[in-house]
């Protein structure tokens, strides 16, 4: 059973950086893509960020330049460093991996930025 662990939420101010890690475990496969999501408050779910198998990533519009997404693609392990926070960042981050043609997810760590 593979779970999804993510950890590093918390509140800070705008301007300030936080890291988010995340951990997908349970399975003897690496994941072929990694990534985190959010979904604030009456909003739909988007993505942040992504990694795949080779390096390549992907960013939302709203956080290119300020977030970068890293992998230890042999522990499974994700992580976010989110600079330059904004208000409109405040959500609850959600991990996924893709590991065999199958998406997991986490429960998803809180992140608030105040102005």
């Amino acid at each position: 059973q593979v779970q999804v662990v993510e950890s590093g939420g918390g509140l800070v101010q705008a301007g300030e950086s936080l890291r988010l890690s995340c951990a997908a475990s349970g399975s003897i496969f690496r994941a072929n893509v990694m990534g985190w999501f959010r979904q604030a408050p009456g909003k739909q779910r988007e993505l942040v960020a992504n990694i795949i198998t080779g390096g390549s990533t992907n960013y939302g519009d709203s956080v290119k330049g300020r977030f970068t997404i890293s992998r230890d693609s042999a522990a499974n392990k994700v992580y976010l460093q989110m600079n330059s926070l904004k208000p409109e960042d405040t959500a609850v981050y959600i991990c996924n991996a893709v590991i065999t043609g199958s998406s997991y997810w986490g429960q998803g760590t809180q992140v608030t930025v105040s102005s």
